[in-house]
């Protein structure tokens, strides 16, 4: 594709004027027409005129040769978020197909990209379900993310590597999955230039260097070819010419292989385009006859083309002065295919767009399939996104059954991510596999080329517990359990239940009382269950923590208490001051120490309502300090906290407190620390685990990442005392890239 950075609107219909009829080129007139008027006034941040940024749009979109629709709704893709246009505006003055398209791209546009690895992987499900739903939506989005980073230059140096990376990650590997690799290419070469300008433009100069020198080495190479295929009576179609490497793809190579660019010898390779297959195969044998072919570096993409429909042969053969030489030999439709990918398939001919109708457009397309199934087949974004880059976005193989049909897996997969693969009840009455007539394990990896016959037997009581380890793709994890989650349905609701009423008595409930039917199918309503018998099955499955389902149901009941304590609180503390004003012959060194609640001694004062704060979480061992409030007796602080020196500078009468037993009386409370350091990956998890050793009582975690890389990790969790809080600093303080461990106070 044309790096065509200033395009006019007049070259955009130039070019779609050579191959649409005039009334479809009189929409694309329309449409600029619009988007014009819309913009006018309207500045980007280079100072440009605003609609100079759809022009480029649609004339990537018209150099794919995409139908009017699309080319119409690439003018006007940012009008309903910029300008007062309206989805309605749009679908009257034009029609439903770019109102729908315009609509996609407005909503994806609208998705604000954060730091958080949850926002970001619910945001990029939001744009392959997008995608899913009208291909020509995700075409413009790649046209208008093209040409953002195009002009990434004005934008300042950390928003440039955020969108580079972002497109890296994963705009390119759509492109590459609809295998449009004239957008997917430039992108991956955009990225790096930002991401690591060093060896970019390192790179560049290298492959600069010494241009002649290889160009006149194609040169010679196609030579030789001519004279290698001129008796194959070919088609006047055929071309031959040399083809470099993008800068990307030298740059992942010299990193995934270990190599310097010295080593790289394809810098350069020979592309032999002809009019049909059986040409493409008689080319083949004649440049294996005129040169030997290196073992291994022979893939036929024409028997077993790629999953976005990529189509060639590749060899590398040893070619002039010995040196390696690629070759990719494909036809003309092939090349437009390789080219265009899918946009192909959408492309306008002969006055009218061809679509994705035939069955042979809808195997290509078979992401959106895959796209939805995961999503159906998912709980959360992150394991939907997990299961997009596992499953989809990544190296295939190709295996057959015995009865030739083919069948395409991601790299990693076994017998049972196919045998799921052809269908559910296959996976779940799977006995063994035969791999080319030999029983293999099931943990077997398929390779390329593998005949795969899936053993079954209709008296299988179905899938093994540990097959969830055994498979690849998430998509086979899901229906296994699925499987065991319907067929311990009876026995998860009863677990379910069990769990919950144990941990209502825990928190001191009867369970009897408040696990009323009518507050289960409440709850279970309120948490998106279909039915309670729905949700206490996922609780004993293991999807949901009991604790959080048993608080909503002891909820009301817990604001029963707190009323009743305050009534008691309130009527003790009169008491406890009529009691204090009679006792004035008694002096101070007589009284009595009371214990209170929460192995708490107040000084001389007994059955008095005590409560540590939650601003500081003392725990047995600290200094603490008290102060009597109004209706809710005693709150304990820790002596450092902010709040008790709040409280004497208000007048608030101050009373000694210390605790029963500074050991602790084995019940747990609550403390809360604040943990900082570099983020690093797995520090999260480090933090979590180094806690979960220690003790089974984490209550809450959270972490906050600020822009110098350093994150704050917050977590509360349940200690004896003191001293074992303390244990639990020193093991966090021995994990790497922690910096400092503090008490938190709210």
């Amino acid at each position: 594709m044309a790096h065509e950075q200033n395009m006019t609107h007049a070259d955009v219909i130039k070019i779609v004027k050579t191959y649409m009829n005039p009334e479809h080129v009189e929409i694309v007139e329309r449409a600029h027409h619009f988007a014009e008027t819309a913009h006018n006034g309207q500045v980007r941040q280079s100072g440009e005129p605003y609609i100079v940024h759809p022009i480029q749009v649609a004339g990537i979109l018209a150099n794919l040769h995409m139908d009017p629709e699309t080319v119409a709704a690439g003018y006007m893709h940012d009008l309903v978020e910029d300008t007062g246009v309206t989805i309605e505006d749009i679908r009257i003055l034009f029609s439903d197909d770019v109102a729908l398209i315009v609509d996609g791209d407005t909503k994806l546009s609208k998705i604000k990209y954060k730091s958080t690895k949850e926002q970001m992987t619910e945001n990029h499900r939001k744009l392959l379900l997008s995608m899913s739903k009208d291909i020509r939506v995700m075409i413009v989005k790649l046209a208008d993310r093209l040409h953002n980073m195009r002009t990434l230059q004005h934008l300042r140096p950390d928003k440039q590597r955020r969108i580079a990376n972002e497109t890296l990650e994963i705009y390119a590997p759509i492109a590459d999955r609809l295998g449009i690799s004239t957008i997917k290419w430039e992108l991956e070469d955009l990225s790096l230039r930002y991401l690591n300008p060093q060896q970019y433009y390192r790179i560049v100069h290298l492959m600069n260097s010494r241009r002649d020198q290889r160009i006149d080495y194609i040169e010679d190479a196609i030579k030789e070819i001519q004279g290698a295929i001129e008796d194959l009576d070919l088609g006047p179609g055929t071309k031959i010419y040399g083809r470099p490497k993008h800068i990307y793809s030298v740059y992942w190579k010299m990193v995934s292989q270990h190599k310097q660019f010295s080593q790289i010898y394809d810098l350069l390779a020979i592309r032999v385009v002809v009019d049909s297959i059986k040409d493409c195969y008689a080319v083949l044998g004649a440049i294996h006859t005129r040169w030997t072919p290196m073992p291994g570096r022979f893939k036929d993409y024409i028997a077993m083309p790629k999953v976005n429909g990529y189509q060639s042969l590749h060899t590398t053969v040893v070619g002039p002065e010995g040196r390696p030489l690629e070759v990719q030999i494909r036809t003309h439709e092939m090349h437009e295919v390789a080219e265009f990918g899918v946009a192909a398939h959408w492309a306008y001919k002969e006055g009218k767009t061809s679509g994705v109708k035939s069955n042979e457009s809808d195997k290509k397309l078979n992401i959106f399939k895959e796209i939805l199934e995961l999503q159906s087949e998912t709980s959360n974004a992150d394991e939907f996104m997990q299961g997009v880059q596992g499953d989809i976005f990544t190296d295939r193989v190709y295996a057959f059954t015995p009865k030739g049909d083919v069948f395409e897996l991601p790299k990693g997969a076994g017998p049972l991510d196919m045998a799921y693969t052809i269908h559910t009840e296959v996976g779940n009455k799977t006995t063994g596999a035969k791999v080319n007539g030999k029983i293999v394990p099931l943990d077997y990896e398929i390779q390329t080329g593998d005949i795969v016959d899936i053993l079954t037997s209709q008296s299988s009581s179905g899938p093994s517990r540990d097959w969830a380890n055994l498979v690849y793709t998430r998509r086979a994890r899901n229906k296994i359990k699925q499987f065991f989650r319907q067929a311990d349905r009876e026995k998860n609701i009863l677990n379910g239940k069990e769990m919950i009423e144990h941990q209502l008595r825990d928190d001191g409930f009867n369970p009897k009382e408040i696990v009323t039917p009518d507050k289960s199918s409440e709850i279970s309503t309120k948490l998106h269950y279909s039915s309670s018998d729905d949700m206490f099955a996922a609780i004993g499955f293991g999807d949901v923590q009991p604790k959080g389902v048993a608080n909503r149901f002891s909820q009301d009941a817990r604001k029963q208490q707190e009323s009743d304590r305050q009534r008691q609180a309130e009527k003790e503390l009169l008491e406890d001051h009529k009691t204090l004003s009679d006792e004035k012959e008694v002096s101070h060194t007589e009284k009595k120490k009371r214990t209170a609640q929460g192995g708490v001694i107040i000084e001389g004062v007994d059955n008095l309502l005590v409560r540590l704060s939650h601003c500081c979480s003392p725990i047995p061992g600290d200094e603490i300090e008290g102060y009597i409030t109004k209706g809710r007796g005693v709150s304990v602080h820790r002596v450092d906290c902010p709040n008790i020196k709040a409280a004497e500078e208000h007048g608030e009468r101050l009373i000694a407190v210390s605790w029963e037993n500074p050991d602790g009386d084995n019940s747990n409370y609550s403390a809360d620390l604040e943990v900082q350091g570099y983020n690093r990956n797995g520090l999260l998890n480090d933090v979590l685990k180094t806690i979960n050793n220690s003790t089974k009582y984490l209550n809450s975690v959270n972490g906050k990442v600020d822009h110098d890389k350093m994150v704050t990790i917050s977590a509360s969790f349940g200690v004896r005392n003191r001293e074992h809080l303390e244990r639990i600093i020193d093991n966090l303080k021995n994990i790497p890239d922690v910096y400092v461990i503090k008490r938190a106070i709210h």
